[in-house]
């Protein structure tokens, strides 16, 4: 099986779901989405199969979060994509994709759902 992770490795909640990948047997290819950020169509592909809003695929913790003002309920889906892509700490991590389907593992368990 394919299994590709948007990674930080500074993020606990990354590095235990990469564990978890690599402890089914499987080599993940690994995506540093702060040196290599999604495209804006793949990032809403991922917060859409993922089953997710756009807010709900948002980082809200952190100075950036608040400096920028993100928590404006009135803010567009478009303004926070703009904001995400702009600046990657901001999108939620990490995505993992496999064939049976797309997860922000936050909890980091929840990568066993689609291996």
């Amino acid at each position: 099986m394919a299994i590709t992770i948007y990674h930080n490795n500074a993020c606990s909640n990354s590095r235990g779901a990469l564990a978890l990948i690599r402890e089914s047997g499987v080599e993940p290819e690994i995506i540093d989405y702060v040196l290599q950020p999604p495209s804006r169509e793949r990032l809403q592909e991922l917060i859409a199969k993922a089953g997710l809003t756009v807010r709900g695929a948002m980082r809200d913790k952190g100075e950036l979060y608040d400096e920028l003002k993100l928590a404006d309920p009135g803010l567009s889906d478009d303004a926070l994509l703009d904001a995400m892509l702009a600046h990657p700490a901001l999108i939620n991590r990490p995505f993992v994709v496999t064939d049976k389907g797309v997860r922000l593992c936050r909890p980091p368990a929840l990568v066993h759902e689609i291996l």
